[in-house]
C-alpha cells in the first residue's frame, strides 16, 4: 500500500500542481509502552492477553492516576486507545468494589450506542458483571427502572441526564455507589452548549454528594490549548493532563487543496470528482462535507462516475438502523467511500481507512485532527485532504500552510458568569433539592444574586431547608442545554414541528422567504409569527439558500478591563447591541440571485465585547496614504471577526462587530468584537486575552491575500448589512500593521 499511496500523491502533485498549496508527509511513529505498578486484576490482564494487547505509555499512566484518585483529562490524537484506557481505569474499580457504578456521559445517542458494543464486548471478554445499558429517551419506559436497580454501568447524554435529575431519588441505588463518571469528547462541550453542561455537571455533583458520593472523573478529549482549565471549568474540579501519546501511526500525507484555483469547477465538483478518484485508486475513503444536503450531493455525483454501490451519503436524518448499516459496511470494507456530515467526526468506530476528505475547513484545528485521525489502518500509510473555500479561514491556511503544523489547538470556552444561564440551572438545581447558601461551591458566587432574582419573579420560595422551585412549569423542559434565549421559535410544516429555534437564530433561520435545511430537506418559510412563537415552512425542492442581513448598533455599559496598545486603546466591557435584519440574500453558491427586505423587530441584549480605539493620528496616516480610512475601519472588522476562531473556539455566527470613524461613547474611531449571546459566553474575554495574536493573524490574512480591493477570502462578509460598502484593503492592512508596528 506504501507504494501505491506515494504512486497516488506525485501523480496528484503533476496533475494539480495549481490547486495543491502544500503537501506535507508526517512520519510514522513507533509504539511506546509501559507497565504499571501493580498488575490489572487477572479478568482484565486475561482480555488483553487473548487479544495480544500492550499497554501505551499513556494508557497506563491514565490507570495509575485514576488509582490514586485523580480527576484525569485524556487528550490524546484520534484512535490512540483513549476508550481502552479508561474503560479498564473503571472495570479494574468496578471488579474490586462490587457495589461501585460508573456514568458515562456522550454528547450523541449514536455514540453511546456505539460505545456500549465495546463495554459489553469488555465485560463478555473479562466476565466482569457490570450489566451495562444505555439509558436516554430512546430507552423502554419497561426496561428503564430494571436498568437504575441493576446495571453499575449506565451509558447516557447531557439531555437525557437534564430530564432525569429532578427524579434522583430513583437513582439512589445508583447514585449514592458512583464512583467513576467519564465524559467523552469533552472538547465538544464549548460555547453554549458547553456553558450549559458545566452548570449540568455541578448539578449532578451536588445530587450524587447528597446522596453519599464523590466519584472521580474521568475526561477523554481531542488535543486542545486548554485542556486542565477547560477540565476544570467543565467539572469544577482540579485535574491532571495526560497529553503525551504512546500509540503507533503510520506515515501520512497531508494535503492542502486551495478550489479556488480552479475557475471551471466549483468546490463540491472538485470534492466529488476526488472522492471518485481515490476510490478507483483502490483508496477507501471518508469525506466530510460542510451540510446533510452536500453530503448526498458528492456521494450521487461520485456515484454517477460509474461507482453505483462503492459510495453512500450518511447524516443525521437516517434511521439509526440505516446508519448502522452503513457504519458496519464501512467498517467491514464492503463500502468503498462515504459522503458524511461531521455526524462521523466523533468517536463512532469505523476501523481504519486509507484515506480523509475533508471538504471545508470546519472551523477549528481541533475538528480538522479529529477528522484527520479517520485515516490509518494502525502502520499503513494514509491520505488526508483539506479543500478550502473562499472563507478568510480557509484561504488564511492556504496562504499559510504551515500554521496549520505550527501553532497551537484553539482554547475551548466556557462561561459559568452568564447570568441568563444560571439563573435557569438555578432553577433546576432548586427544583431538584433545596438550595442552600453553601451550594455556591457548586454553582458559584453569582448564585446570591440568582437566588434574590428568582425570589422577585416569585419562581423559587425560601424555606426553613432552603430554597426551592414553586413555578408551574418543570425547569428542565424551561432550560434548553443548546441555547440561552428564554424566548424560542417553533418551526412549523403542516402542523409538526420541525425545529425549534432561539429568537436570534430563528432571526437568521425562519424569516419570511428563508430557506431551511432540516434533515436533508429544503422548506421554505412563508411566515415568521413573533407573538405565537412559530414560523410556518412548507416542503420544497429548491437549489438555492438564503443569508441574512443585519445592521448594528452598540452603546457601552461598563469598561471593565483595558490596556494600551501600539496604535491605540483596548478595552473589555458590558455593551448594549441592538440588532436590525434588515434584508436577506437569496443565493445559488456564491452567486447572489436577488435582495429582498425584511421588517422584523429589532433584537436588544447585553452582551460584553472587547473594543480598540485609534486616535486622530491613524487616520490621517491612513488618509496620508490616499486610502479610506471608514473603509479601512469596516474591512479590519471584518477580518478581525473572520480570524476570531482561529484562536477561540467558536463559530464566526457567534460573534458580531461595529466599526465606525467616531463612537459617541469612545468619542474616537472604534472597532467592537462582540458576543452574539445575552450575557456573553467568554468569546471576548479570550480575544482580549489573545488580542495581539489575533491581529497578527488578521494582518497576515489580509496582507498577504493576491486581490486588489477587497475579496470573500480576506475582507468580505456574508452577514454585513451594509453590502460590503465602504471597503478598503489596503487601509485595513495599514491600520492592522498599526496595531503590530
Amino acid at each position: 500500500m506504501s507504494v501505491k499511496i506515494e504512486q497516488f500523491v506525485e501523480e496528484l502533485q503533476r496533475s494539480r500542481r495549481n490547486s495543491i498549496a502544500l503537501i506535507k508527509k508526517l512520519p510514522e511513529i513507533p509504539p511506546r509502552h509501559a507497565s504499571l505498578s501493580r498488575p490489572l486484576p487477572e479478568p482484565l490482564r486475561a482480555y488483553l492477553a487473548d487479544r495480544t494487547l500492550s499497554l501505551y505509555t499513556h494508557q497506563a499512566e491514565a490507570i495509575e492516576r485514576v488509582r490514586a484518585g485523580a480527576n484525569v483529562v485524556i487528550t490524546t490524537p484520534t484512535a490512540s486507545g483513549k476508550t481502552l484506557a479508561f474503560n479498564l481505569a473503571v472495570f479494574e474499580g468496578l471488579f474490586e468494589n462490587p457495589q461501585a457504578t460508573a456514568l458515562y456521559i456522550y454528547p450523541l445517542k449514536a455514540l453511546s450506542q456505539d460505545q456500549l458494543q465495546a463495554i459489553r464486548s469488555l465485560e463478555e471478554g473479562t466476565g466482569v458483571r457490570v450489566e451495562a445499558a444505555v439509558y436516554d429517551g430512546d430507552t423502554p419506559q419497561h426496561v428503564r427502572s430494571l436498568i437504575r436497580e441493576h446495571s453499575r454501568l449506565i451509558l447516557t447524554n447531557p439531555y437525557a441526564l437534564h430530564q432525569y435529575l429532578p427524579w434522583h431519588h430513583k437513582w439512589r441505588r445508583f447514585f449514592k455507589d458512583l464512583h467513576f463518571v467519564v465524559i467523552d469528547e469533552a472538547h465538544s462541550y464549548r460555547g453554549v452548549f458547553g456553558s450549559n453542561v458545566a452548570l449540568l455537571i455541578r448539578r449532578l455533583r451536588r445530587i450524587v454528594e447528597h446522596h453519599g458520593a464523590k466519584p472521580r472523573f474521568i475526561l477523554s478529549s481531542a488535543t486542545m490549548a486548554n485542556p486542565k482549565e477547560h477540565s476544570e471549568r467543565l467539572v469544577g474540579l482540579d485535574f491532571e493532563v495526560i497529553s503525551e501519546s504512546g500509540a503507533p501511526r503510520g506515515p501520512k500525507y497531508f494535503i492542502f487543496w486551495n478550489s479556488v484555483a480552479d475557475v471551471n469547477h466549483s468546490v463540491h465538483r472538485q470534492t466529488s470528482d476526488l472522492l471518485a478518484q481515490h476510490i478507483r485508486s483502490g483508496f477507501q475513503t471518508l469525506c466530510f462535507t460542510v451540510s446533510r444536503k452536500l453530503a448526498e450531493l458528492i456521494a450521487l455525483w461520485a456515484k454517477e462516475q460509474g461507482l453505483g454501490g462503492e459510495i453512500e451519503a450518511y447524516r443525521a436524518g437516517y434511521r439509526p438502523e440505516e446508519r448502522r448499516a452503513i457504519e458496519r459496511a464501512l467498517k467491514r470494507g464492503e463500502l468503498r467511500g462515504v459522503a458524511s456530515t461531521t455526524a462521523l467526526e466523533l468517536g463512532i468506530d469505523l476501523g481504519g481507512l486509507d484515506a480523509v476528505i475533508i471538504s471545508g475547513y470546519p472551523g477549528t484545528v481541533i475538528s480538522t485532527w479529529q477528522m484527520a485521525g479517520r485515516a490509518g489502518r494502525g502502520r499503513e500509510p494514509a491520505i488526508v485532504t483539506l479543500i478550502a473555500f473562499e472563507n478568510p479561514l480557509d484561504q488564511y491556511f492556504m496562504k499559510h500552510p504551515e500554521k496549520f503544523f505550527e501553532r497551537p489547538h484553539e482554547h475551548a470556552i466556557i462561561d459559568l458568569e452568564n447570568p441568563h444561564i444560571l439563573l435557569g440551572h438555578t432553577m433546576c438545581a432548586a427544583a431538584e433539592l433545596p438550595l442552600q447558601p453553601e451550594d455556591e461551591r457548586f454553582l458559584g458566587d453569582g448564585l446570591p444574586k440568582a437566588l434574590k432574582s428568582l425570589e422577585r419573579q416569585e419562581l423559587i420560595q425560601k424555606t426553613p431547608k432552603g430554597w426551592v422551585y414553586r413555578g408551574l412549569a418543570r425547569p428542565a423542559e424551561v432550560v434548553r442545554l443548546e441555547s440561552i434565549s428564554e424566548r424560542a421559535v417553533q418551526v412549523l410544516n403542516e402542523g409538526e414541528v420541525l425545529e425549534t429555534l432561539d429568537l436570534r437564530r430563528a432571526y437568521e433561520e425562519a424569516h419570511p422567504g428563508a430557506v431551511l435545511l432540516h434533515r436533508g430537506e429544503t422548506y421554505l418559510v412563508k411566515e415568521l409569527d413573533l407573538v405565537a412563537g412559530v414560523a410556518r415552512a412548507v416542503k420544497e425542492d429548491l437549489d438555492y439558500y438564503t443569508d441574512a442581513l443585519q445592521t448594528v448598533g452598540i452603546r457601552v455599559r461598563k469598561e471593565m478591563l483595558k490596556r494600551a496598545t501600539k496604535w491605540g486603546t483596548l478595552s473589555l466591557g458590558d455593551v448594549k447591541v441592538v440588532e436590525h435584519f434588515i434584508a436577506y440574500r437569496v443565493k445559488r453558491y456564491d452567486q447572489t440571485l436577488g435582495l429582498h427586505e425584511l421588517n422584523l423587530p429589532p433584537l436588544e441584549f447585553e452582551t460584553t465585547a472587547l473594543w480598540f480605539t485609534l486616535p486622530e493620528e491613524s487616520s490621517k496616516r491612513v488618509m496620508a496614504a490616499g486610502l479610506d480610512w471608514a473603509g479601512g475601519l469596516h474591512a479590519a472588522e471584518h477580518a478581525l471577526i473572520a480570524m476570531t476562531p482561529y484562536h477561540a473556539m467558536c463559530d464566526r455566527w457567534d460573534i458580531g462587530g461595529l466599526s465606525t470613524p467616531l463612537h459617541p461613547d469612545t468619542q474616537q474611531a472604534t472597532i467592537f468584537i462582540y458576543d452574539g449571546y445575552p450575557g456573553g459566553i467568554g468569546i471576548a474575554e479570550k480575544a482580549y486575552d489573545l488580542f495581539e495574536r489575533l491581529a497578527e493573524t488578521t494582518y497576515e490574512l489580509v496582507r498577504d491575500c493576491e486581490c486588489e480591493d477587497g475579496c470573500p477570502s480576506c475582507i468580505y462578509s456574508p452577514k454585513c448589512g451594509n453590502n460590503n460598502e465602504p471597503l478598503d484593503r489596503r487601509a485595513a492592512v495599514k491600520i492592522l500593521e498599526g496595531l503590530l508596528d
